[in-house]
């Protein structure tokens, strides 16, 4: 319950199909796509706060001018940060060449950031890397147009130390050993090749240096570039990219683990890392949108044709149901229905935790994303009780009167916002030494929205390590008397690692381990425990396809409900006068309210590549040996 789960990241392509004058004349002004990309990023923001990148080219710019601008920022605020930094250079280039304003031509050649090719990034470190150095996009510069590149993505290999080996093995020096240099130089390393290639074989045909130019940019294959590049990666990945010339692509894994969607009109193409940013920022419909297919790539040239190519061979669909339940943004339409239908479907356990006693309780949720999965929750409240009242009334028969009608119909859900953040306070708390005591106040509390011996019911999207909720939550709720406290969560219990761009990579974190853990404790089965360490240890030299997630083993001789009970003791603070329930939503309701994002692995332990067991397995063998890393 407001754990801070955190993920990378959000990715923002625009290319202007037109003229830098069209935007000039219809628009009133030659910015318009630099002020899209801020909308578009500054819509993503949710998915990520602790850097912000932009970059963009100009097309068929002289030797000598400048064609390629980036600016990135790690400050508290990124990506205010940046288009303040773009916004200072626009005027005071303006203002220091007066006359200018209207003239496209000179502010093209002049003015930086101003571009028909613009790309946008926003970043959460899922590893304490914060530093500028750590933000996209990258750039990979050269003298040759062709051979520059700048690559921004949403993802997280799970072969970094392989593919390195591969560069090295090439011949190269990358600079560091991060996943996104890795990547960068694996695409670099084709492209250099391709160009080559190209460069020659124009040679042969007749044509001197300068004229190869252009028709290296005409005959660059993008798509045949990427499915050499992307052969081994192993892992969950949006990539954005754009080439110096003018060509630029967008490519999705083959599972589909993270999001891309895309929109063509005559005037613009455009990716992003979720569909409403691109409804609300460039006011189109839901259906305009497309979801970019697993796989495949987006490739936009030079001269403006859009097509999309397989790049590689798309296997069993395994979108992340996490962008449903948390991160992506609850206006989509799809994703408002669903999380709507996770509270619904949750309902019956809550029933059965409060005996059937609506009338005496309360249902609220914590935090504010966890509001449209309440609302389902309430419908359905709301829909049990019509079919109770339908009973009694027919029960009444020809004794129906007023008042009893009356009383009938006058029962309803008791919804209260029993709990109110303040946020202020979160930003100042910063030692752990004194931080139990102030946690304990980043929530306030509405006094008498809970009647004494009340039952309150609390959602929440999920619940990783729990920690808030037992340092915090439950602390101040007990405050209001109720007589049982109901924490439910939307997503079902989070028992393994994530391998793709969520930070969850230590077993130990999730409070579902700790259960289980305590569970074989109890049993007397801790020898269970080493003999999957010695299982786990045993597939280290193992080829991935082969290594299997033994860990599931961990968890098979318990219940979920055994394991809920287990979290529910384990959270409940010490003096805390009101019974703890937990109640977590079962895998198959999931699968029914997210069809399309069957991605479930932090869940079930089932990776959608083969990556994701060696990363399990070498997270059970950290924990057991007592080593306080990541598993990638």
């Amino acid at each position: 319950m407001s754990d801070a789960i955190k993920h990378e990241c959000g990715i923002s392509l625009i290319r202007l199909l037109k003229p830098l004058e069209y935007y000039q004349e219809k628009y009133g002004t030659a910015f318009y796509g630099v002020n899209k990309m801020y909308l578009m990023m500054e819509k993503q923001h949710n998915r990520g706060q602790d850097g912000a990148g932009f970059a963009s080219i100009k097309l068929d710019m002289k030797p000598g001018e400048r064609y390629m601008s980036r600016v990135r920022s790690a400050q508290q605020q990124p990506i205010q940060d940046i288009f303040a930094q773009i916004n200072q250079r626009i005027n005071t280039t303006l203002a220091e060449n007066p006359g200018h304003d209207k003239d496209v031509a000179w502010q093209k050649k002049n003015i930086p950031y101003i571009g028909e090719l613009l790309m946008g990034h926003v970043r959460y470190g899922t590893f304490g890397k914060n530093s500028i150095e750590s933000v996209h996009p990258f750039l990979r510069q050269n003298n040759w147009m062709h051979r520059n590149l700048i690559v921004a993505g949403n993802f997280n290999m799970t072969n970094v130390d392989e593919l390195f080996g591969n560069l090295v093995e090439l011949g190269q020096h990358p600079k560091e050993m991060a996943d996104t240099v890795t990547v960068m130089e694996k695409i670099g390393h084709f492209l250099d090749d391709a160009v080559a290639k190209l460069y020659k074989q124009i040679k042969k045909e007749g044509f001197n240096k300068r004229e190869a130019s252009p028709l290296i940019a005409e005959r660059l294959n993008v798509a045949k570039i990427l499915k050499k590049a992307s052969k081994n990666w192993d892992g969950g990945y949006t990539m954005g990219g754009l080439l110096g010339h003018g060509d630029a692509f967008v490519m999705r894994d083959p599972a589909g683990i993270r999001p891309a969607y895309y929109y063509k009109d005559d005037e613009v193409v455009v990716v992003a890392s979720e569909r409403p940013v691109i409804q609300t920022v460039f006011n189109v419909k839901f259906e305009e949108v497309k979801e970019l297919d697993p796989g495949h790539a987006v490739i936009v040239k030079k001269n403006g044709s859009v097509s999309l190519k397989e790049i590689l061979e798309p296997t069993e669909r395994k979108a992340c149901s996490f962008e449903r339940i948390y991160f992506s943004r609850g206006s989509d339409k799809e994703i408002y229905q669903e999380r709507k239908k996770l509270g619904k479907l949750v309902f019956p356990q809550i029933l059965e935790s409060i005996d059937h006693d609506l009338k005496n309780t309360v249902f609220s949720y914590i935090p504010n994303t966890a509001e449209t999965s309440f609302f389902g929750m309430v419908k359905e409240a709301q829909n049990y009780l019509n079919l109770k009242k339908e009973e009694q009334i027919l029960a009444l028969g020809s004794n129906i009167t007023r008042e009893n009608l009356h009383k009938i119909l006058s029962v309803r859900p008791r919804i209260e916002k029993v709990a109110i953040k303040d946020a202020k306070l979160r930003t100042f708390i910063t030692q752990d030494s004194s931080r139990d005591d102030l946690v304990a106040h980043v929530y306030d509390i509405s006094y008498g929205s809970v009647k004494e011996n009340d039952n309150l019911v609390i959602i929440d999207d999920s619940i990783v390590r729990g920690t808030t909720l037992k340092r915090s939550i439950l602390k101040i709720l007990d405050r209001l008397s109720p007589k049982k406290i109901i924490v439910v969560s939307s997503a079902p219990q989070i028992r393994y690692p994530d391998c793709y761009g969520i930070d969850m990579a230590k077993l130990e974190d999730f409070v579902a381990f700790k259960a289980a853990q305590a569970l074989h404790e109890e049993h007397g089965t801790t020898h269970k425990i080493e003999e999957i360490y010695k299982k786990c240890l045993a597939q280290t030299a193992s080829k991935d396809k082969d290594v299997v997630n033994y860990v599931k083993e961990f968890y098979a001789p318990f219940t979920p409900d055994q394991i809920s009970k287990k979290i529910a003791e384990i959270l409940s603070p010490e003096g805390i006068n009101a019974e703890v329930d937990i109640i977590y939503q079962t895998v198959e309701s999931l699968h029914e309210a997210c069809p399309k994002n069957l991605g479930d692995w932090y869940f079930t332990g089932d990776y959608p590549t083969p990556g994701g067991n060696r990363v399990v397995n070498r997270a059970f063998i950290n924990f057991f040996e007592g080593k306080n890393e990541r598993a990638y």
